[in-house]
């Protein structure tokens, strides 16, 4: 039940973004869909048949694991269940921004982590591209967030409804109109924002780190208002990775075992 209600958000996400995005697309996209959909997508699917056979609701079965044996801050700590749940959804967000900053600075991570910046487009389903080492090591540390900090169930699953969906939109190849787009920032990070991230710019892919909320980057000093050049045509992707040659699939399988290139 709990896979089934994270598959259906995620593709009713999925397929709202990609109608979006061919009707209003922010950007031109400097390759096909026909060439970039099936290797995203195709590590997605990788992805998830590696988590369901191994790690699978690893994070949802810890919580429960460490309900049970009232393990964890909010069970040490008496707190309305309401407090628990917000709690447990703004403490987890906080920690995947730390993780994503650590993808970034620690240079076995970024072996990993590069994977998702070497597309040289960005739309919808760059969202789901990652190695699938840097999802299960993702999983592994989550699964440690739940049992330390005693998260609620119910909260875990939100919060991965509320991740996923966030990420498919903010790497979406769509705009908001201005004003819109900027009240909205104070509170979520938009694709406007998370743009910026994928930019081939080293000091402008070092920042907004965030994929749910955008306080952190605020708070923590790594928010990055405005791309030096104009959205529509700044350069997406990494320097070192601009051949399409060798972004397939199994190239982007063996990417983080082969030597670094310069960002």
């Amino acid at each position: 039940m709990e896979a089934l209600l994270r598959f259906g958000v995620f593709f009713g996400i999925f397929a709202l973004m990609a109608v979006w995005e061919y009707f209003r697309p922010k950007r031109r996209l400097s390759s096909a869909r026909r060439q970039r959909w099936p290797v995203n997508l195709g590590l997605a699917a990788v992805n998830v048949l590696l988590m369901r056979v191994s790690m699978g609701a690893a994070a949802w079965l810890a919580a429960g694991w460490a309900a049970e044996r009232n393990i964890g801050l909010f069970h040490a700590v008496p707190a309305p269940i309401w407090l628990s749940f917000a709690g447990s959804l703004l403490l987890l967000d906080l920690a995947i921004y730390a993780q994503h900053v650590a993808a970034h600075r620690w240079r076995w991570f970024w072996r990993l982590h590069q994977v998702h910046h070497s597309d040289t487009d960005f739309d919808t389903t760059t969202a789901v591209r990652f190695h699938p080492l840097e999802i299960m090591l993702s999983m592994a540390y989550k699964v440690l967030l739940v049992v330390a900090l005693g998260a609620e169930p119910s909260a875990v699953i939100a919060f991965e409804i509320i991740l996923n969906g966030c990420a498919l939109f903010n790497h979406g190849n769509v705009g908001l109109p201005p004003t819109y787009e900027q009240s909205l920032r104070y509170l979520l990070v938009t694709p406007d924002m998370h743009r910026i991230h994928h930019s081939a710019l080293q000091t402008e892919t070092d920042s907004n780190y965030g994929f749910s909320l955008s306080c952190w980057d605020r708070l923590f000093d790594t928010y990055c208002p405005q791309s030096r050049q104009p959205q529509t045509a700044m350069r997406i992707g990494l320097n070192g990775f601009r051949d399409t040659n060798e972004l397939g699939f199994l190239h982007l399988l063996a990417m983080p075992f082969r030597p670094l290139r310069k960002r």
